[in-house]
């Protein structure tokens, strides 16, 4: 069972887009997985580590965090992503840590992960 805080909306910069942001630049609609969650979530904590630059920061039984440094100027973001086991989705939030803009990066993530998920029939 999850303990934790919500993962919570984001600042008003636009760097950040969250499934639980109330405003419409940072919200992004959860990822529904497409059957048993408990079964699922190892497959999905495997391709977040195969993202680009990617590095595992923590991971439980139904919650990960992740880390990716930009390419170009080394930043980190941090993606965090909730199992609800209720209705089978995947809670989001990924934000820079510094700066104001990040350009779409944190949305085009989640969007490179949902697609992923996608492909191997793991999400709708």
């Amino acid at each position: 069972m999850n303990n934790r805080a919500p993962l919570g909306g984001c600042p008003d910069s636009p760097n950040c887009v969250s499934t639980e942001a109330k405003d419409r630049r940072s919200h992004i609609e959860p990822i529904r997985l497409t059957g048993n969650p408990d079964r699922l979530w190892p497959q999905v904590v495997k391709i977040v580590a195969a993202l680009p630059r990617s590095v595992m920061a923590e991971t439980a039984a139904d919650y990960l965090r992740a880390e990716f440094k930009s390419r170009w100027f080394g930043f980190i973001d941090d993606l965090e992503i909730r199992l609800n086991r209720k209705d089978s989705t995947l809670s989001l939030r990924s934000a820079s840590r510094t700066g104001y803009y990040d350009f779409g990066v944190n949305r085009q993530r989640i969007e490179l992960l949902r697609t992923a998920l996608q492909r191997k029939k793991l999400a709708h």
